[in-house]
């Protein structure tokens, strides 16, 4: 039985030193990863983009019909494909929001995603506002809503 419990206490004390020494690096690299931001740890791919969300509703403040998916798409083919010819993506959804008169409004609503490069903002922020207004001019509406953020874009 003493030599059992001196081999145990070799494989222990090997475990330990190996636990020891490996550690403070494990701990060390799991330390910098946690503080870092996860974009850090990412390697950097694309270019430089501005990504512009645009948040269109579909119910008149006037109580007239809701804008339909075809006037909606009509509307894309028209005010914002010849601005924005290389791209775009539209999605459908649900949403609500407080008007003018304090009342939460819910509504079905599209979500209009455009991505340029941050070279070309100033010249699409320009047919960006063209858009909000020509939407909110020829559907009734309050307002369009409005995310621009940078990202890093590769097709």
């Amino acid at each position: 039985m003493p030599v059992l419990a001196g081999r145990t206490r070799a494989v222990l004390a090997t475990a330990a030193l190996v636990l020891a020494v490996g550690a403070p690096a494990a701990y060390a690299t799991l330390g910098d990863s946690a503080s870092a931001s996860p974009s850090a740890a990412a390697p950097l791919r694309g270019e430089p983009y501005v990504e512009t969300q645009l948040f269109f509703g579909t119910e008149r403040p006037d109580g007239g019909p809701a804008v339909t998916d075809e006037q909606f798409m009509t509307f894309v083919d028209e005010e914002v494909t010849p601005d924005f010819p290389d791209g775009l993506t539209v999605q459908t959804g649900r949403g609500q929001w407080r008007d003018a008169n304090g009342t939460i409004e819910k509504e079905r609503s599209y979500e209009l995603i455009l991505l340029y490069p941050v070279g070309r903002a100033k010249a699409s922020d320009r047919k960006i506002e063209e858009i909000r207004r020509a939407y909110e001019k020829e559907f009734g509406q309050e307002s369009v809503g409005r995310v621009d953020d940078r990202a890093r874009v590769d097709f």
